[in-house]
């Protein structure tokens, strides 16, 4: 079991360092995300993979009495899902964005000569302009008081 969680680690770290090398920002993204599920099954398989009690103790001990599972592990892969899930969903946002504004995700079309002037920005697409030009909800009347 150590052995084909460390293989499946390695080919985690490989596919996400490949694709986090690449020019378009949602393979970067989804590199970022092979990358952070490698580490979470790295740190998991640190704290042993093995079937073992859970780690409570009965009422009136001071330590169990068996060889218990070690929670420290789980705890920590949970706060990384926890983050990580957000960092993606922000990272996301960053990418749909700069898609609806500059109408691309590649990281060539976004160099310095790019971002300064308007008549070198590319055209958003039709579905966007349109958006833009009616918004399709109002904002709600003040209320009285």
């Amino acid at each position: 079991m150590q052995t084909l969680l460390a293989l499946l680690t390695g080919v985690l770290f490989a596919a996400g360092v490949y694709l986090i090398l690449r020019r378009n920002m949602l393979r970067m993204i989804f590199g970022l995300v092979l990358l952070s599920n490698a580490v979470n099954l790295l740190v998991f398989s640190m704290g042993r993979v093995e079937r073992l009690a859970p780690p409570l103790v009965a009422p009136g001990e001071v330590a169990p009495l068996v060889a218990v599972a070690n929670p420290l592990p789980q705890a920590l892969v949970l706060t990384a899902v926890v983050i990580g899930f957000g960092l993606i969903s922000f990272a996301l946002v960053l990418v749909y964005r700069s898609f609806v504004t500059l109408g691309t995700v590649e990281t060539d079309a976004l160099g310095p000569e790019d971002l300064g002037s308007e008549a070198a920005a590319p055209e958003p697409p039709p579905w966007v302009q349109a958006q833009i030009a009616e918004p399709t909800t109002a904002l709600p009347e003040p209320v009285a008081r």
